[in-house]
């Protein structure tokens, strides 16, 4: 397993190119479902009034390598977000709920995605749990085969396979002001509400990110 951690902070190139895959990802996305709006709308931010403080933390701590995470200004649930799982089983947010959850979206002609998923394995070897999980979403479209091989060659073995080749998940985060290039990564806590968010890499085994997790956790 490697454990070289490819980058500090995201550079400005791989920002750039970020952006870039988003467009992209834009361009030939094909799968959106309807937000809730009214009484569900209401109903998903007041089941998340207890996530404030955990958004909050998100803020104090985004420095460092994870300075571009930003704490959510209104935790909330996300909605229309399906993907598959290892078996190939229909799952949503609603499946990891007792377990904060740091969700990333990925593609393998997303360079800066490439270059951030030995980090995200590093994370879910030191501080994977019953408590805590990343759960990284490949959005390539077409078969598995060229996503189950780089997580080969690049020894990505400690992460679970979650996968999402329509590109509803990413088209539904991008409804929501959430997604605008690759890769994404989501903060989510116990209660399945988001309280932080970020476009962009960012080295998530150092200290920071560890940390991050640890108060998140906690609360």
């Amino acid at each position: 397993m490697p454990n070289k951690r490819p980058f500090g902070l995201p550079s400005a190139r791989l920002i750039l190119i970020a952006a870039v895959a988003g467009i992209i990802a834009g361009a030939v996305a094909v799968y959106v479902k309807p937000t809730p709006s009214g009484n569900a709308a209401e109903t998903a931010e007041t089941q998340c009034q207890g996530a404030v403080q955990q958004a909050k933390t998100v803020s104090e701590l985004a420095k460092g390598d994870i300075a571009a995470l930003t704490g959510a200004d209104t935790p909330r649930r996300l909605q229309a977000l399906t993907f598959k799982g290892p078996d190939g089983d229909a799952l949503t947010l609603s499946n990891f709920e007792g377990k904060t959850v740091l969700l990333n979206l990925w593609a393998t002609w997303c360079v800066p995605c490439r270059e951030e998923m030995p980090a995200l394995n590093n994370l879910q070897a030191a501080k994977g749990s019953d408590r805590f999980e990343v759960v990284a979403i490949n959005i390539d479209t077409g078969s598995d085969e060229k996503p189950k091989a780089f997580l080969e060659e690049t020894g990505v073995h400690t992460l679970a396979y979650y996968r999402d080749s329509s590109m509803g998940v990413f088209n539904a985060l991008k409804k929501e002001g959430l997604a605008f290039g690759l890769p994404v990564t989501l903060v989510i806590n116990r209660e399945g509400c988001l309280i932080g968010s970020m476009n962009g890499p960012a080295a998530w085994d150092g200290e920071q990110a560890k940390t991050l997790i640890d108060r998140v956790s906690a609360l």
